[in-house]
């Protein structure tokens, strides 16, 4: 059975103080072991973004990299978070202030960054996947707008992917395979097919992409809790996220 509420769903009071955004900006000076475990993670979740942000403002792919790595190593490694805006409530509005600062402070010291030397404490993939919907796209897209929209792009991933564990570890992952894309509404064809591929009647392939959705959702809010800094923002930034791709 797919379980339709998220932890933060079942009792946001308690345990949204836990989620990892909320421990960074809990730990503040960042000497608090769980806050920069937290910190990283989000680090190693959300690069994307930063990475497709920076392609769209520098003409060298290597530059970029080097940009992105060298962003996340100085932020895991200096005290960033104690001299944060107050609009670092939202992680996604915290990194792309602070890498904007980081760029103009690079780009004032030296025009590119040297390639290897040091210690990498983040190592990116920048060949993964999930970063190659559109990041070498060139089209009137400003850079704020195609790093909104991979920070979006991101964080659904995210969710599908949890998801796609969370049914393959209960067995049910050619159910998950069959019918993901019911769950999105990017389905073309009729659920009368889908049930046949899968064994099962048309009511009862309909029953489980709905149930699929309703946790589809409690992971997108869980996810989005995990990165602003109160349970009411939640909402907006489900709002945010969809007005992206409305115009």
């Amino acid at each position: 059975m797919i379980h339709n509420e998220s932890d933060s769903e079942r009792n946001p009071a308690r345990d949204f103080a836990t989620t990892q955004w909320s421990v960074v900006l809990a730990a503040g000076n960042r000497q608090d072991a769980s806050s920069s475990r937290a910190l990283e993670q989000l680090c190693r979740a959300y690069w994307p973004p930063l990475y497709a942000y920076v392609r769209r403002r520098v003409t060298g792919i290597h530059e970029a990299q080097d940009l992105t790595q060298a962003f996340f190593e100085r932020l895991l490694e200096k005290d960033y978070l104690a001299d944060a805006a107050p609009e670092r409530g939202r992680f996604r509005a915290f990194l792309i202030t602070a890498f904007k600062h980081f760029l103009a402070n690079e780009w004032d010291r030296q025009k590119a960054l040297k390639r290897g030397g040091g210690v990498r404490r983040l190592s990116l993939d920048f060949d993964s996947e999930k970063v190659a919907g559109g990041i070498e796209t060139v089209d009137s897209t400003t850079p704020d707008q195609i790093y909104e929209r991979q920070w979006t792009l991101t964080l659904l991933d995210r969710v599908m992917q949890r998801l796609q564990r969370e049914l393959e570890r209960a067995g049910r992952g050619a159910e998950f395979s069959r019918l993901k894309h019911f769950i999105i509404g990017q389905s073309g064809e009729s659920y009368a097919r889908a049930a046949a591929d899968i064994g099962v009647s048309e009511p009862a392939a309909r029953m489980t992409a709905s149930r699929m959705r309703q946790r589809y959702r409690g992971i997108l809010r869980d996810e989005i809790a995990q990165t602003v800094a109160s349970p009411d923002d939640i909402d907006d930034e489900i709002q945010h996220m969809f007005s992206i791709f409305a115009n």
